[in-house]
């Protein structure tokens, strides 16, 4: 509905709330005013770019080594040489050929593992992230929708889960679950390597995302337009599906933004610490673990993997916390 202009109070600030169409204005939805917020943030933009780029190359990564335009495996002895094997020519034998430079010893092209590594990381944060984001909402809505006692138990199994040091239990659990994974039919080597991150991350990440929907539905469960629901004889499943799910979009969008990253960092400090992806299979984790060796004598080895892991976390995290500020309305503009 068009209001006219000079019916507008002057001491009152509707920017990012109303658009000015000819003689008039036009109301705004929230999520037209969260993305017009969006846009207008610089930095959550450039972190959004990056995170797109990253998204596309992780993507491609798996057909680019099948066309053999990329390739994380095969050893190049001829570009190794001299005391250590170190790769030949400055800055680790960086060239148009090799644009990261080459492993020392192997001759591997480091371009093509990070780019590998970087699309293992990417997916097994996401399918963890997922894991996460079923559990906890399924969890949330039932305890902040049905109460009382059902709320008891799932909130204590959340504080429960929380209470366990999350890196210890990854350590810790590796010799037991990776075996068991295997017997279940999985097959031995990466395919269970990454499914025992996969499990474990999503598992002990689910309780956060279930605290936040539980207050969301706390909140919500006695609001108008459930009783409504409730009044007209609509099942248990349908009100949870339809009246309140439409509802919890924002926070979960935000819950996806912020906890990927954190996966995403996980997956390589366990691959590090040698409990995630094993050789030869590249991971950002793996990489900086074996580049340790050759921080003095080859330090590009060291700082492009560390470099590419840190602006990929960083530009999904300057992303998170910029979308949660545009899907908040009480955050400053």
């Amino acid at each position: 509905m068009s209001v006219p202009l000079e019916s507008l109070e002057s001491d009152v600030d509707f920017e990012g709330l109303i658009e000015v169409e000819g003689d008039g204005i036009v109301g705004r939805s929230p999520w037209q005013i969260a993305m017009s917020r969006l846009r207008h943030d610089t930095v959550t933009m450039i972190a959004l770019g990056v995170v797109i780029f990253t998204i596309v190359l992780a993507v491609a990564a798996p057909f680019l080594n099948a066309l053999g335009v990329t390739d994380p495996y095969t050893f190049h002895n001829e570009l190794v040489g001299g005391l250590g094997s170190l790769p030949l020519g400055t800055w680790g034998g960086i060239s148009l050929a090799h644009p990261f430079g080459v492993e020392p010893g192997t001759g591997r092209d480091v371009f093509s593992r990070v780019l590998t590594g970087v699309s293992l990381s990417l997916f097994i944060a996401t399918l963890a992230t997922l894991f996460s984001l079923v559990i906890g909402v399924v969890l949330g809505i039932i305890s902040g929708y049905m109460g009382k006692a059902t709320d008891f138990i799932i909130g204590r199994t959340m504080e429960l889960v929380l209470c366990f040091p999350q890196t210890l239990m990854l350590l810790a659990l590796s010799p037991v679950l990776k075996p068991r994974i295997t017997q279940m039919g999985v097959p031995s080597g990466t395919a269970t390597d990454v499914a025992y991150l996969i499990f474990v991350l999503g598992f002990f990440g689910w309780p956060y995302i279930a605290r936040i929907i539980r207050g969301q539905v706390l909140s919500m469960r006695n609001r108008e337009f459930v009783e409504a629901s409730r009044s007209l004889g609509a099942s248990r499943r349908r009100i949870w599906m339809k009246e309140l799910v439409p509802n919890l979009w924002a926070p979960i969008i935000v819950f996806v933004s912020l906890t990927l990253p954190l996966n995403i960092a996980a997956e390589a400090a366990l691959s590090f610490l040698g409990v995630g992806i094993q050789p030869p299979t590249p991971s950002l984790g793996s990489i900086l673990n074996n580049s340790v060796s050759y921080y003095d004598a080859d330090p590009a080895f060291f700082y492009i993997p560390g470099t590419v892991l840190v602006v990929i976390v960083l530009a999904f995290n300057l992303f998170g916390d910029g979308l949660r500020d545009a899907l908040d309305p009480k955050s400053s503009r």
